[in-house]
């Protein structure tokens, strides 16, 4: 349970400011920390730090344990001389207010390889390198999913020789003696990626900023997950998934959004006492200080439908694990520092379920004025401090965004309720946000930017043009930092 009145920002690294076309660990990174102490923040939150899948989606993983490498510092490389300063000197003409993902990984991914080449000469690397190996038991398999997908032209896993998808032991020697080289260069970029987020999140924690990391509740079904552990997951008599997720008609899709990731034969995974979620709640709170749950409401039930399905609408929703899941995973690793996302068509035994465990629920306010002065989304009706409050999240748009296509009448409201012309919605959000019950206010960085719908992060059942905000920094300037303090002191967080 959060208990004091704090505050933090929302913002991804890929957001960040940085010369080589996406943000990353570096200088800029810590810059941001110091941005926050100095405007009296608590927390930084940010999106799965898992690599990313279809559209670019951090929510689409291939690797439950895995870090984005895209996230690793060219800079930070160069420091511990495994780039020149020449070849870091003349980075391609990239986008500095969007990502443009395939440019980036062309560029990023050529200066990794050259990194490792300097790599495998540093003797002092070899010790410090077996033992990250070695105590991260998840790495191999992902390694060598990653590398045959790499040499298979990144086929869908269904699509791979069955040998191969089935994990036949001769099958994989063959190609784990052929592809050596390529599988310990996909466990030094991890390695890399952890050394470099470890020294991050060392400098927060240092600095009294805690990070709200975010657990995404299912994998890709193109991951090394689902390749290593289809024993986990609902599938057919080939392997393949019988059943996959997503949600009904909503708030954003009148047609569902289907999602297709594989659903979790929760009855199996009890019979070992949900090993592999406890490895990864393990894993994810040694990451963070905090850790989201996405889509909470699907432990408790699931949107389920066929495989075969083109939209999200026949489905059927199943009961989750529930209450007896959290248990055991909290009888091995004690209380769950977690936020969770109860966002979304939620019922009374979601609530009860997260009443009973008591984490902290989501308030958005984006959704607080459609239902009039009766919704639970207005702060005047939160019925417990125990939550977080948010303007909105990485799926809604900007404030300013979502203000401009209001309604008439909605907009009417939002100024009477607020007493605001409407000049200033952005910062009037936030003032709300920082006035409400709420134990932790959470800020989006666009909204603290005043910036409109072009700065989106996220539209929900939609696949492209995703994922790719950034910022230039001189927008994240001192006056932002003074307002937030000033907030912070008048509201006491």
């Amino acid at each position: 349970m959060i208990k004091k009145r704090l505050a933090g920002i929302l913002c991804h690294p890929t957001s960040l400011p940085s010369p080589f076309g996406i943000g990353d660990f570096g200088q800029e990174a810590y810059d941001f920390i110091d941005f926050l102490v100095n405007a009296g923040q608590s927390y930084w939150q940010i999106l799965p730090l898992t690599p990313v899948g279809y559209g670019n989606s951090p929510y689409q993983s291939h690797g439950a344990f895995a870090g984005n490498i895209y996230l690793i510092s060219p800079e930070l490389l160069q420091k511990k001389g495994y780039l020149t300063k020449l070849q870091l000197a003349n980075p391609p003409d990239l986008n500095c207010d969007y990502v443009e993902f395939d440019r980036v990984y062309k560029y990023k991914n050529a200066l990794f390889q050259m990194a490792y080449e300097n790599f495998k000469k540093d003797p002092g690397a070899i010790r410090p390198f077996a033992k990250f190996c070695a105590e991260n038991t998840w790495l191999h398999d992902f390694a060598l999913f990653e590398s045959l997908s790499e040499f298979l032209g990144h086929l869908p896993l269904h699509d791979w020789p069955k040998p191969l998808f089935d994990k036949e032991v001769p099958a994989l020697k063959k190609y784990i003696e052929r592809l050596q080289d390529e599988i310990n260069y996909r466990k030094y970029l991890q390695f890399e990626f952890y050394s470099q987020w470890d020294k991050l999140k060392a400098y927060a924690n240092k600095n009294e900023v805690k990070i709200i990391g975010d657990l995404p509740i299912f994998v890709s079904g193109s991951s090394a997950d689902y390749w290593a552990n289809k024993e986990l997951f609902l599938k057919d008599k080939d392997g393949l998934p019988e059943a996959v997720a997503g949600v009904p008609p909503d708030y954003f899709s009148e047609s569902g959004q289907l999602w297709g990731n594989p659903l979790y034969d929760f009855k199996a995974q009890k019979q070992n006492g949900y090993e592999w979620w406890v490895k990864r709640f393990k894993h994810n709170l040694s990451m963070f200080d905090i850790v989201r749950i996405d889509h909470f409401r699907g432990f408790e039930s699931f949107w389920q439908i066929p495989a075969n399905s083109k939209t999200a609408i026949k489905g059927k929703w199943v009961k989750g694990p529930g209450e007896e899941f959290f248990a055991t995973i909290e009888k091995e690793l004690g209380s769950l520092a977690v936020i969770a996302e109860d966002l979304g068509i939620i019922t009374p035994e979601v609530n009860k379920l997260r009443e009973n465990l008591g984490y902290p629920g989501m308030k958005i306010l984006h959704f607080a004025f459609m239902d009039g002065a009766k919704s639970s989304y207005l702060p005047h009706n939160f019925d417990d401090s125990n939550t977080v409050v948010y303007t909105g999240t990485h799926d809604n748009n900007t404030t300013i965004g979502w203000y401009h296509e209001l309604d008439e009448n909605i907009k009417d409201f939002v100024r009477r309720y607020l007493r605001i012309s409407g000049d200033d919605i952005a910062w009037d959000l936030i003032r709300l946000c920082f006035s409400s019950s709420a134990n932790t206010a959470i800020i989006p960085i666009q909204d603290l930017m005043s910036l409109g719908g072009e700065a989106r992060m996220n539209t929900p059942g939609t696949a492209d043009g995703n994922w790719g905000f950034r910022f230039k920094k001189e927008m994240l300037s001192d006056d932002i930092a003074q307002g937030l303090k000033y907030l912070c002191e008048l509201y006491n967080r």
